[in-house]
């Protein structure tokens, strides 16, 4: 009998999630933004706690996968506004009364209130639940329709388990009553008690449902809108990540690249000049590593990966003047942090983009040299490390067998730099910083 995969907490860090911008409901062109197409709070708190915790188990990841794709195949609608929602969640997180007899004072007691001094209190608490009970109601005909449309779909048990809680026959009474405005004192008293206090652990489990849903739903139209695949999960010894028409999520119109780290070549060297898209190349792989571990769309047309133990990233590294720490210093100590990681044999993501390049030339070119014969040693990684520093990629040929060298091109047309933004395999031997130095006319400036 084979054994269960372990199941671990995804590791990365603050840095990585910067600079992949990954997180933030404000964060201008963040991940979490351009996910987040939820109608409820309650959604929304699912959504960031998925985008918090990825997945490490090949199985749950695939699920989860399995209910998006599910989702986006069906094109449903979410059933309530977030008003509607707001409404009722808003009534049915308020904490009801222990018993009936209890129910039935208060609300005499707020109604009489009402009358005598224009208390609103009475008032709103018909309201919510006047809201809750219309809001269970749609809840109960979308989950039916779910059902019948698809008695073998994957998230049947969970609407099954939330219709349970809504056909329960005091409830169901309740959420079928033809004029719910001209309910008595008594029975808005009544039903309040039933809703919640006697039902309230049921109907908490029905509201996880509806936060499920609105997530699922909100990220599957999503991703057929925008034409996004899905990522299977492989078992962590398989050891590869493979990825058909690679895009940026966050990029209109992107061009799209495929790429595969395996274990025979683990590592891509990628070079090219600057502007050439390197560094959203990386971006693209790492946003894709992250939500595929996630069990979310992917902005690709494909793709497979084995399962990591984390990701890290050092894309856009900042000095810390706080510490005294110069921008080359703080790429070390970067450097440093992820090497500790790897050497501990954890299946890592590693993403480095320009290494170094806070020091002279020289040095970052040693320095890239050594770093990236050091990290090829470890097999079990996958790593993409760039630089513009194309003679290193020359040097690296000769001394590793599992590097795959790769480069995005730059096209001149009419003495003027186009991008392509096209992977092509090999080093780069673009020569054209001068060429754009003098196309902006700035010595022709300085001289005069």
């Amino acid at each position: 009998m084979s054994q269960p995969e372990r199941t671990m907490n995804f590791i990365t860090d603050q840095q990585t999630l910067n600079d992949l911008n990954l997180l933030g409901k404000h964060r201008r062109g963040s991940i979490f933004s351009l996910f987040c197409k939820v109608h409820t709070t309650g959604g929304e708190r699912l959504l960031e706690q998925m985008f918090r915790h990825p997945l490490t188990d090949a199985g749950a990841i695939n699920q989860r996968s399995g209910l998006f794709r599910y989702f986006a195949g069906q094109g449903l609608v979410f059933p309530l506004s977030g008003a509607q929602v707001e409404a009722m969640e808003s009534y049915l997180e308020s904490s009801g009364q222990g018993n009936l007899p209890a129910a039935v004072w208060h609300s005499l007691r707020r109604k009489a209130m009402a009358a005598l001094v224009r208390d609103e209190t009475y008032g709103l608490l018909r309201e919510g639940l006047l809201a809750a009970v219309n809001g269970l109601y749609v809840l109960s005909v979308f989950l039916r329709e779910l059902v019948a449309r698809d008695p073998m779909g994957p998230y049947v048990s969970q609407a099954k388990a939330a219709m349970a809680v809504l056909e329960e026959r005091r409830l169901a009474v309740v959420l079928a009553a033809e004029r719910p405005e001209d309910w008595t004192l008594l029975t808005v008293a009544r039903h309040d008690h039933l809703l919640r206090t006697r039902l309230r652990s049921g109907l908490e489990n029905v509201r996880n449902v509806l936060s499920e849903l609105d997530v699922y739903i909100g990220v599957g139209n999503l991703a057929r809108a925008n034409g996004w695949g899905y990522a299977k999960a492989l078992p962590p010894t398989d050891n590869i990540v493979w990825i058909e028409g690679l895009k940026h999520p966050a990029v209109s119109h992107a061009v799209g690249n495929s790429i595969t780290l395996e274990k025979n070549t683990n590592m891509l060297f990628l070079t090219g000049a600057n502007m050439a898209g390197k560094s959203t190349f990386m971006k693209a792989f790492g946003v894709s590593v992250y939500l595929a571990h996630m069990g979310f769309p992917v902005a690709a047309t494909e793709m497979a990966f084995s399962v990591r133990d984390g990701l890290f990233s050092s894309i856009n590294v900042a000095d810390d003047l706080s510490q005294g720490h110069s921008h080359f210093y703080a790429e070390v100590l970067r450097v440093k942090k992820v090497a500790q990681a790897v050497s501990e044999g954890q299946r890592l993501v590693v993403l480095f983009d320009e290494l170094f390049k806070g020091t002279n030339v020289k040095d970052a070119y040693d320095g890239t040299l050594a770093v990236t014969d050091a990290f090829s040693r470890y097999r079990r990684c996958a790593f993409i490390i760039s630089t513009h520093i194309v003679e290193a990629g020359e040097a690296l040929r000769k001394r590793r067998d599992n590097l795959r060298f790769a480069y995005l091109p730059t096209v001149l047309e009419n003495g003027r730099p186009r991008y392509p933004y096209i992977l092509e395999e090999g080093v780069a031997a673009d020569r054209v910083g001068m060429m754009i130095i003098e196309n902006e006319g700035i010595i022709d400036i300085i001289k005069k």
